[in-house]
């Protein structure tokens, strides 16, 4: 009975494993981005923005072990986005309404599209830990198997919201200009890179727009994780808008986009 939907979902996982172990620039690119925060732009701000005792953190830390969440949050963010350009691009090119050709029910086959994104990028994110390790920055070793089920629910949300904003475009020459309204503000908009306290020193409402941002809350999920502690609240965001993104993605999916705009 469940035999065909571990086919299709082995399928896949091995098709997106294969891309990502064939595409080598893509993990490596994956890793420039982090690797230049923490390598680069840590060592000039690590003076002016010395991080006080703050949740989850039990002393004072250094800039480099504060932004450290928010950057392996930055790989799921890009991944998920480039994710969102490989169906786009599968949409134009045919494959994934062939793949929709299966008797098997379409939210399953995006699901597990999703899934298989999500889980390529875990392997991005651990590699960029494993480095920051060997850097100095040292999480509980406890903490970073703790870490995975919200790194994971992380990257669901975001290639959810991905999916989501991806339905809306039909061109693939528009989706790199849409991108770039979507990942920058949800990345500087957010506690990857700074307190969110110290967000409201500087503005009110600066403050309340990275604190109603899905990432801030899918970085502060990792955060707390990656130094064994709970949080609730961003937890729960997350699980919810996870949901909300995929379920909303999945209705507004339709793979007769691109032959639409081929017919007219």
């Amino acid at each position: 009975m469940f035999a065909p939907y571990w086919h299709c979902l082995r399928g896949i996982l091995l098709r997106e494993w294969l891309r990502f172990v064939l595409q080598r620039t893509r993990f490596l690119s994956a890793l420039v981005r982090p690797l230049l925060w923490l390598l680069v732009f840590a060592a000039g701000f690590r003076a002016a923005l010395g991080i006080a005792i703050i949740e989850p953190y039990d002393t004072y830390i250094t800039y480099e072990t504060y932004i450290v969440p928010g950057l392996a949050c930055m790989i799921l963010l890009f991944n998920g986005m480039q994710g969102s350009l490989s169906m786009v691009y599968d949409r134009e090119m045919g494959s994934m309404r062939l793949l929709l050709t299966s008797p098997l029910p379409r939210p399953f086959l995006l699901g597990a599209r999703l899934l298989a994104t999500s889980l390529v990028s875990l392997l991005q994110v651990y590699a960029f830990l494993a480095i920051a390790w060997l850097y100095g920055v040292q999480p509980p070793a406890f903490g970073l198997l703790a870490a995975l089920p919200a790194l994971l629910v992380a990257a669901l949300l975001l290639s959810a919201l991905g999916l989501l904003l991806s339905n809306g475009i039909r061109q693939l020459e528009n989706f790199a200009g849409v991108m770039n309204f979507v990942i920058f503000p949800l990345f500087f908009l957010s506690s990857a890179l700074y307190p969110l306290w110290k967000m409201r020193e500087a503005s009110e409402w600066l403050y309340w727009l990275c604190a109603l941002n899905p990432f801030s809350h899918a970085v502060e999920m990792v955060r707390f994780a990656l130094y064994e502690r709970f949080n609730g609240l961003a937890t729960a965001v997350c699980l919810a808008l996870t949901l909300l993104f995929a379920i909303a993605a999945m209705l507004s999916f339709n793979p007769q986009h691109a032959a639409l705009r081929k017919a007219g």
